[in-house]
């Protein structure tokens, strides 16, 4: 049997660790540009269960969406920086069109879906929709900071991780840091 360096078995050790982070999902592809803020989760955490409602006033949570890849922003009508990165929410959509990816606008507007649906038809936001967080227990749940944040959750209700502040979510890197999770 052949004898290795103590060098060489460090760096076999931190290969077989980062290959088995992969296989656990928590190895992506690299992240730079928009992404290189996104922050990932190890170990993953659970979304919280906790309820919102849709754009026509119906309870619903997370746990609604089990099984598919979110993409959950928390924005506001009052926000810039939210309003800013609206678009590319939109063509993110448009550009994965798959069933099993939902982005979850989430509005932290107090008058909820009676000024955010008349505000994304004006900016012409066509695919996706808005749900309402008036009284903000989802944000609370996620420990929302600031706007805008958004949340990746996995098929199994985890946080991958997130992104606070804007990005441009149809960038090549976000596109396949999505179609990544999306692969699985």
């Amino acid at each position: 049997m052949k004898k290795i360096s103590f060098i060489t078995a460090i760096i076999l050790g931190f290969a077989v660790a980062v290959s088995g982070s992969a296989r656990k999902g928590i190895a992506a592809p690299p992240q730079d540009g928009w992404m290189a803020q996104f922050t990932r989760n190890d170990p993953l955490l659970p979304a919280p269960e906790v309820e919102f409602l849709n754009a026509t006033g119906e309870t619903v949570s997370l746990a609604s969406f089990r099984g598919k890849v979110l993409l959950v922003n928390f924005w506001a009508t009052w926000c810039a920086p939210c309003i800013r990165e609206m678009p590319s929410l939109d063509r993110l959509k448009a550009v994965i069109k798959e069933s099993d990816f939902e982005i979850l606008a989430i509005s932290e507007d107090r008058k909820g879906a009676e000024v955010a649906i008349p505000f994304l038809k004006k900016l012409g936001i066509e695919n996706f929709t808005t749900y309402v967080d008036t009284r903000m227990q989802l944000a609370r749940g996620f420990r929302l900071i600031g706007m805008p944040t958004t949340y990746l959750i996995d098929r199994e209700g985890r946080i991958v991780g997130s992104l606070a502040g804007t990005a441009e979510w149809d960038s090549p890197e976000a596109v396949a840091m999505v179609r990544e999770l999306l692969d699985r």
